[in-house]
């Protein structure tokens, strides 16, 4: 199993109840998965678990056969091998377009780094944008941009935060579809959460459906969704087998 996740769970300061509460997941190489949920179910706090950006009260994370976490270890965020694509892009200001792709790129020739970013910036439709600074640049450019240095270092395991909230909509449909597409022919494991339903069919492999902290529902998109045409909300869920 490539990414092995056991029982997480997550309590926030001064809370008083669990955010996250057993959550557990496995996944094989190169798979796409999808957290879907409404704002406030935890999907973004899932993710920050994984990254290590959080600390779970409980729960282990094995990536790539490497433990990550557990009740007696934590490895740092920057050692566990994993790239993340933030909904606020969390770019850096200070450096172009071309630097920003370029940053996550160690341990390869000048060339090779050239090379990859040139790759990415024809991904993400940005090449002639290369020498421009993040301010210079439309939300949806700057979130292009994000998406672009997430991918390049080829991290063992991607994980994205809402990655096309900011973009127009024939925009959003072409790079989810290319986006698949480049995934899955590098083999890349991939996690994204979305509240957007379109983007979970169009992407993943497997849906999970969480609602306050906790799954609901899990399935193929076509089992999750076998005939659902109106948003999935939390008082309209589609019927699948619930998980204990």
């Amino acid at each position: 199993m490539f990414v092995d996740i056991q029982h997480l769970s997550y309590q926030y300061n001064r809370a008083t109840e669990l955010a996250i509460k057993d959550f557990s997941l496995q996944m094989n190489k190169g798979e796409i998965v999808s957290i879907l949920g409404v704002s406030g179910s935890g999907k973004s706090t899932i993710l920050r678990l994984i990254a290590g950006l959080e600390v779970p009260k409980t729960g282990s994370i094995t990536l790539d056969g490497k433990k990550v976490l557990d009740e007696k270890q934590f490895v740092q965020p920057e050692k566990r091998g994993v790239g993340m694509v933030f909904q606020d892009y969390a770019l850096f200001p200070h450096m172009t377009v071309e630097a920003n792709i370029k940053f996550g790129l160690k341990k390869r020739s000048k060339k090779a780094k050239q090379e990859r970013v040139e790759e990415m910036l024809s991904l993400v439709n940005l090449s002639n944008l290369k020498k421009r600074y993040p301010y210079e640049l439309s939300g949806g450019q700057q979130q292009r941009v994000a998406l672009a240095r997430a991918l390049a270092p080829a991290p063992a395991l991607l994980l994205f935060d809402e990655p096309f909230s900011n973009l127009d909509t024939y925009l959003q449909i072409k790079i989810r579809e290319e986006l698949r597409e480049i995934l899955k022919k590098t083999n890349t494991t991939s996690i994204f959460v979305t509240h957007d339903q379109e983007d979970a069919k169009a992407l993943a492999d497997q849906i999970i459906y969480i609602e306050g902290g906790k799954v609901i529902l899990k399935g193929k998109p076509e089992e999750v969704f076998p005939y659902q045409k109106e948003p999935v909300t939390a008082e309209k869920k589609p019927e699948l087998v619930t998980i204990p």
